[in-house]
C-alpha cells in the first residue's frame, strides 16, 4: 500500500503545450514539447527578432532543468498581401538603370517606348519576397514573451501532473521493495539456527576426516563462511535505500539523477543478497526484489 504521508513532488520530463496570440499587426503560435533526456537540451525555431532567442532560452531554463525540449514560434503579418513588398532601394536602382539605358540609346539614335510602371515592377529587386521589416521589434518581443510565459505555465503543469502519476507508481514499487525486504529478513532469521547446525556438522566431518587438522584454523574458516553468508548488512542497506527513495519523492526540484544512482545501489544489494542466500526461498525473494527494482528504474527514467 502506498505511503499516504508522502507529498509527491516528482516532475516528468515529458510535456506539451501550445497557444496563439496576436498584436502589433502580427499573429503567432507557440508550441513546446519535451521528452526524456540525460541532461537539458533546448532546440529553438524562432524568427529573427533582436533579443528574442536569449530571452526565450532563459525563460525555458528557469522552468525546466532536464529533458530534450523543442520550442517553435510561427509568426505572420495580419495584413493581406503578405510576402510581397516594394523595395525602395531596388526601385531607385531600377529607375536609374532605365534612365541610363534611355540616355545610351538616345546617343545612338535609338528611340524606346517609355517603360510603364508594370515594366519597372517586373525588374529584379524591385519587389521583395517575404514579410516586411518589423516596425516595433521591442514591443513585439515583449508581447511574444508575455504569451510564452502562460504557455510555459501550462507546459510545467503538464509535466508536474504526469510526474505525480509517476511518483505514485514509484511509491507503490518502493512499498513492494520494502515488503520483500521484510520477507527476506524473516527468511534470513529463520535459517540462522539451521545454518549454525550445518556449520557444526561440517566442522565435525572435517575433524573426523582429518585427525591432524588444526581445530582452531578450521573453526576460523567456517566462521568466515558464516560471515559471508550473513545478509544482515544487505537488509540494513536496503532499508536505508527505501528511506532515501521516499525522501526523494517528497523533495522539490530535479531528483531524477539522484534516483537513478539510488536504483543502482538497490540493484547492488539485491544481487549480493541472492549470491549469499544459500537458501531457495531466500533466493526467490532476492529475484523478486530485482524484478521490482527493475520496474522502478523504468519509471525513474522519466523523472526530471
Amino acid at each position: 500500500m502506498v505511503n499516504s504521508d508522502i507529498a509527491l513532488r516528482t516532475v516528468s520530463m515529458t510535456g506539451f503545450a501550445s497557444g496563439q496570440g496576436a498584436g502589433l499587426g502580427h499573429e503567432w503560435s507557440w508550441d513546446i514539447r519535451s521528452v526524456n533526456g540525460k541532461g537539458f537540451d533546448l532546440r529553438l525555431r524562432l524568427p529573427e527578432i533582436e533579443g528574442l532567442e536569449a530571452a526565450v532560452r532563459e525563460a525555458v531554463a528557469q522552468r525546466a532543468k532536464r529533458g530534450n525540449i523543442t520550442l517553435n514560434l510561427r509568426l505572420s503579418r495580419k495584413e493581406a498581401g503578405e510576402g510581397l513588398r516594394l523595395s525602395k532601394s531596388g526601385l531607385e536602382a531600377a529607375i536609374e538603370a532605365v534612365v541610363k539605358v534611355e540616355i545610351a540609346a538616345k546617343d545612338r539614335g535609338i528611340t524606346f517606348v517609355p517603360p510603364t510602371p508594370t515594366d519597372i515592377l517586373a525588374l529584379r529587386g524591385v519587389i521583395e519576397q517575404g514579410a516586411p521589416e518589423i516596425e516595433d521589434p521591442a514591443g513585439l518581443r515583449a508581447a511574444l514573451l508575455a504569451d510564452l510565459n502562460a504557455i510555459l505555465g501550462a507546459f510545467v503543469a503538464m509535466r508536474r501532473a504526469e510526474g505525480a502519476q509517476i511518483g505514485a507508481v514509484v511509491a507503490a514499487q518502493i512499498d513492494t521493495v520494502e515488503a520483500l525486504t521484510t520477507q527476506a529478513e524473516a527468511l534470513a532469521e529463520a535459517r540462522r539456527p539451521q545454518a549454525a547446525e550445518a556449520l557444526k556438522a561440517a566442522l565435525a566431518r572435517v575433524l573426523d576426516g582429518a585427525p591432524g587438522a588444526d581445530p582452531d584454523r578450521i573453526a576460523q574458516e567456517l566462521a568466515l563462511l558464516a560471515v559471508k553468508s550473513d545478509v544482515t548488512e544487505e537488509i540494513d542497506r536496503l532499508r536505508a535505500h527505501i528511506v532515501a527513495a521516499r525522501a526523494l519523492l517528497a523533495e522539490d526540484g530535479p531528483v531524477g539523477r539522484k534516483f537513478e544512482f539510488l536504483a543502482q545501489e538497490f540493484v547492488r544489494e539485491a544481487n549480493t543478497l541472492c549470491s549469499k542466500s544459500g537458501n531457495a526461498a531466500l533466493t526467490q525473494v532476492g529475484l523478486d526484489l530485482k524484478y521490482a527494482i527493475d520496474q522502478m528504474r523504468e519509471q525513474i527514467m522519466n523523472v526530471e
